[in-house]
């Protein structure tokens, strides 16, 4: 919480404690600034709030804390008590300008906070198949969950982005069997890939890799073997594109998991087993079911199909308790909404192994379309003719793509205008953003040499106060954010912060050679609207360039 902020909570909560012998937490007090400038500079419903339980006009209980708010603080100038009972502070001049000192200090931290600690989160995002490249829905996805990742660290979560990798099953083998007939091709053999195989021009590349490495040799032994070996290089090699495709985009992980190893580790049986012991499964029609109806789902699950096989659901089920048993607070996984219906079954199904199933919880992640020339980019992922990552990288650029997927909540459906995202104006925000931080970078430069002010107490014009500001609510939003899962709202930060600076630049001569202490003030206010600007790109994966 920034510094003003806490010192009206505290005063607010001190004096209702005073008048009306009721103790207050700070998250019960709602301090927040006004729309309206002739409101004041931070206004508070308290009285509104607290009008039932004490039993007065809340207008009343307002007038009452007024009369003692200025005899017990300094740093409001004047209370007013408007509408039903809203308290609106109007501070003195030079409150706001200790948020310079502090964002000075804390520089790349600033907007840091404790408000996740002891929240151990596990973020599982994109967990695309390794079967081709990426397309703009994962990288959606992609840009999202990296998003609430870098809001959450910052918050003082202890967070693990982590990626499922769907390196078992049907698909697989299809990669498997598409990349062995294309290496036959290598050699001039007719060979055609499966009916459900993977057409994608990613398999070509991966097939003269193969032929490379191992010439020959997987012509002249068993298909079923050179199907294994097809299998291993084709993951291998899958998997080394997406990591890099995704760290091109800014998008790391601090965890891969297998589907393969919970096979491999026996966790798949041992799933099925407590199932078993727990009572929540029955045999019909040669099929194994879950009573997943118990929890709330709307019919029971087939865990085992009548040919042996297991469903999607098993292995999944073997992962969310390993993900448990890792010890995490908070499961939070970011789906595509074809998923959407599968939120309860897997929810329903952990609550039947004895898990809290409150503890998982899925964003969904809306596609998005394509557009250019106001056209849409058609995809289609085993055409060949897919749009992927990499494409709309080379389109327009990472940082824009990473603004313009933050910009919008993710399970709202979107259109990415491409013409926008790489237009050099004010039209596009993301140019916005940054020529505002390379514009600071410059004045900056040009003041390298004046000296360092004593105090802000010049800094009293209506355009530096609103820039104070904003710069004091960073540190609560990013905590917000990170809390609720929303870095669009850091993109409408990002662009009220750009403009109230564009606007003060306009009204406020920042270098004036006669009068250097005003200068250099006003300096170290552009100073920390930089740092905070670049902080609050940062969060969204988007770089602050010094240079445009």
């Amino acid at each position: 919480m920034n510094q003003i902020e806490t010192a009206l909570k505290d005063t607010i909560a001190k004096e209702v404690l005073a008048l009306y012998n009721l103790t207050l937490s700070h998250e019960q007090i709602i301090v927040e600034i006004p729309r309206e400038k002739n409101h004041g500079d931070y206004s508070t419903n308290i009285a509104m709030r607290l009008a039932k339980q004490i039993g007065k006009n809340p207008r009343d209980i307002a007038a009452a804390l007024a009369e003692r708010f200025l005899a017990h603080t300094d740093i409001i100038r004047s209370v007013e008590v408007a509408g039903p009972g809203f308290l609106n502070f109007t501070l003195v001049k030079t409150a706001l300008a200790d948020v310079i000192t502090l964002v000075l200090s804390q520089g790349d931290d600033y907007g840091n906070s404790s408000a996740g600690q002891g929240k151990k989160v596990n973020l599982e995002y994109v967990s695309a198949n390794p079967t081709g490249d990426l397309h703009p829905g994962h990288a959606r996805g992609a840009a999202a969950g990296d998003s609430v990742a870098r809001l959450q660290k910052r918050a003082g979560y202890e967070v693990c982005r982590e990626y499922y990798l769907n390196d078992a099953g049907n698909q697989i083998n299809n990669m498997a069997a598409s990349l062995y007939a294309r290496y036959q091709q290598q050699f001039g053999l007719e060979a055609l890939l499966p009916e459900d195989g993977y057409y994608g021009a990613d398999l070509i590349a991966i097939a003269a890799s193969l032929k490379q490495e191992v010439g020959e040799s997987l012509l002249d032994i068993d298909k079923e073997e050179a199907l294994k070996v097809c299998k291993a290089y084709g993951l291998k090699a899958e998997k080394e594109k997406l990591e890099e495709d995704l760290k091109l985009f800014r998008v790391e992980f601090d965890v891969w998991s297998s589907e393969q190893s919970l096979y491999d580790q026996g966790l798949v049986e041992e799933a099925l087993k407590a199932l078993r012991q727990r009572d929540k499964t029955y045999e019909s029609e040669g099929a194994l079911w879950l009573k997943t109806t118990e929890y709330g789902d709307d019919k029971d699950r087939v865990l085992r199909k009548s040919d042996g096989s297991y469903t999607y659901l098993v292995p999944d089920i073997a992962y969310h308790v390993q993900k448990f048993e890792r010890g995490f607070t908070q499961l939070v996984n970011f789906w595509g909404a074809d998923h959407h219906g599968y939120i309860k079954r897997l929810k329903a199904s952990l609550a039947a192994l004895g898990h809290n199933p409150d503890i998982l919880e899925v964003d969904i992640i809306q596609m998005v379309r394509m557009i250019k020339d106001q056209a849409e980019f058609k995809l289609s992922k085993r055409s060949g003719k897919a749009l992927s990552l990499k494409d709309l990288i080379e389109e327009a650029g990472v940082d824009a793509l990473r603004y313009f997927f933050a910009s919008r909540q993710c399970d709202t459906h979107m259109d990415l205008d491409l013409d926008l995202a790489t237009k050099e104006s004010s039209e596009n925000p993301v140019y916005y953003a940054q020529y505002a931080h390379a514009r600071m970078c410059s004045i900056l430069k040009a003041a390298d040499q004046l000296a360092k002010p004593q105090d802000y107490e010049r800094l009293t014009h209506d355009k530096e106060i609103l820039l104070l500001k904003q710069l004091a609510l960073f540190p609560n939003l990013v905590a917000d954010c990170a809390r609720e899962r929303t870095p669009h709202r850091i993109c409408t930060y990002i662009q009220k912060l750009a403009a109230d600076f564009h606007s003060f630049y306009g009204e406020c001569k920042v270098l004036d050679p006669n009068d250097p202490e005003l200068s250099s003030q006003r300096s170290d206010l552009v100073r920390a609207v930089r740092i905070t600007l670049k902080n609050a790109l940062d969060c969204i994966g988007v770089s602050a360039p010094e240079m445009m």
